[in-house]
Formats: structure tokens, sequence, C-alpha cells
């Protein structure tokens, strides 16, 4: 089948990228390469779309002859939403629009996109449900649950098959470290390598429920291949529930090494914890298997060594 992953040279869709094409599939990539990166899919038989998804030419182009669509394209970061509320609405909110639209005219019938846990914002609840009531904390936050209801909209308006996953902490190799945006996974890991101090923003005690890249993108392409529709949200997480402070043990465990950890205010805007319930994923995708945080930090931290 022919798939179109938005982002597609972002972290996620690289990945995602390269397993659907082990599968057989053909792949389109639309990216306008602003968090993306063209090296991500160096040696990948893709038919790259440079173009925004705010770019209506652009997007008939991609969509063009697609069996499915992903949409993984997004401006991420709650700090970046915050400094830019408008420019996040615009691509988060307006651009899945965009994607959702083009789609439906050229006649495809299946779209899955990619939503956020930090929708559940000040709900104190764990672990977290789908059903659970949602208060979000940034125009981030906001912008996804807009990704997701746009998406689940277009099910009950137009008939088509879509399925919106709320993703928590995704990490592995190709998350790149070295600007201000990075999450924290790859930040510690480029910092321990480089002799730097991990900074933690608060005391430390924030929780969230890290989840594999690998993981991921086979349930996304598990859904595409089999057009999983679901009405309503889908967490995609496991439920495991990690402090940073307990992260930053694991990193020093699987690097070999002590770590300089510092501490600094808490950021606005950030979820205290984060935590899954996951049973409409296990539902749905119920031969799913999990990667161990440790496994996947190592996996992770053997590419930060092979690029550096």
């Amino acid at each position: 089948m022919r798939i179109l992953i938005t982002g597609g040279a972002g972290f996620i869709g690289s990945n995602l990228s390269r397993l659907a094409l082990s599968h057989g599939h053909e792949v389109v990539v639309l990216d306008d390469l602003s968090t993306g990166f063209r090296d991500n899919l160096d040696g990948l038989d893709v038919d790259f779309i440079e173009g925004s998804i705010l770019d209506p030419s652009a997007l008939e182009r991609a969509v063009e002859g697609v069996d499915s669509v992903v949409h993984l394209a997004a401006l991420g970061s709650v700090p970046r939403s915050i400094a830019d509320p408008v420019r996040s609405h615009e691509v988060n909110s307006t651009g899945t629009l965009r994607v959702l639209e083009a789609a439906r005219a050229a006649g495809v019938g299946h779209a899955v996109c990619a939503s956020s846990s930090s929708v559940y914002g000040l709900n104190p609840a764990l672990p977290k449900s789908e059903r659970e009531w949602v208060r979000p904390m940034s125009p981030y936050a906001v912008s996804k649950l807009s990704t997701e209801q746009y998406t689940l909209a277009y099910q009950q308006s137009y008939g088509m098959d879509t399925l919106a996953f709320r993703f928590f902490n995704v990490y592995g190799p190709r998350q790149r470290a070295g600007h201000v945006y990075a999450a924290v996974i790859p930040t510690f890991l480029d910092a321990l390598l480089r002799d730097e101090p991990l900074w933690i923003n608060g005391d430390g005690s924030n929780s969230r429920d890290f989840t594999f890249v690998g993981t991921v993108c086979s349930v996304l392409l598990d859904a595409v291949e089999r057009k999983v529709s679901h009405p309503e949200p889908v967490n995609l997480a496991f439920g495991t529930n990690t402090s940073l402070l307990q992260l930053t043990r694991h990193i020093e465990e699987v690097a070999g090494s002590t770590a300089d950890v510092r501490h600094r205010d808490p950021r606005p805007g950030d979820v205290p914890h984060s935590q899954a319930d996951n049973a409409s994923l296990r539902a749905l995708f119920p031969d799913v298997t999990a990667v161990e945080l440790e496994k996947g930090l190592q996996d992770t931290l053997q590419w930060f060594r092979d690029v550096s």
C-alpha cells in the first residue's frame, strides 16, 4: 500500500518510514524540514516532497494515490508554544484540518493522527484514561487536543476511518539534542556523553510514561495495515511511571558513568505526572510488546555514540 507520512523527516516519522519500507509499502513523505532533517531519510526509497502541511498545493501532491495518511507533522514543545502560541496553533490545529481535508478531497479513507498526553494537563488522575477529563496547561496541549478532535470529527461527519493516538514521551534513535526545545532523554544522553551537567527542571519528582519509538512505529504501521479506526482517542503508552531522578539513574547505569545532576526552576506548562491507562490500546492492538526502558535507553545511547 501507499502511505503518506507527514513530518516523515522527523524523529518518529523517519523511524516509521524505515519500518514501512521494510514491510514492502510505498512511502510518501511531506516535510518542510522546519524541525525534521533530510538526512534522517538518507538511503531510503521514499517519495519526498519538501513542503508545508499549510500549503494546499503540496498537500494535493502528497495525498495523490495514497491509501492511508499518518499525520505526524507538528510544531512540538510546550516552551515553544508558550513563546509563540499563534504559530503552534497554525501548524498543529489548522495544519491538521488541512491534512484531513486534503485526504478527504482525494478520497483517502483512512488517517492516523498524533495527539499528546499533554492534553490531560491539570487532571491529577494516575493512570490517565481516555475518558478522564482534560485540562490543557499550554498552547501546545490545546493545539494537540484540537488535532485529535478534528481527527475524530472527520470520522463522525464524513465517515472517514480515523484513529487519534495520544503519544506519551516517545524517545529513541534519531531524536536529536542540541537545541533549546530538545526532549529530556536526548538532552540527558547528549550531556552525559559530553561530560556536561544534566539540568533538571524542578526537584526531579515529575514523572513520565516513556515509550520507545520502535514500539510506537510498530503500532502505527499495524494501524495502517489493518485500517484500524476508533471513535475515541487512544493512549499509546504502557503504564510506566518514571521520575526524572529515576531516569538519571537509569541513564547512568546504561552509560556506565556518573552524571553531574543539577536543578533549576520548573518550566511553566509542564505536566507534573503522566502515566497511561492502556486498556484501549491493548484491546485494539493485542499483540503489541513494549520495549523496557533500560533496553530502549541502551539502543538510544548506542545511536548517539554512532553519530557522535
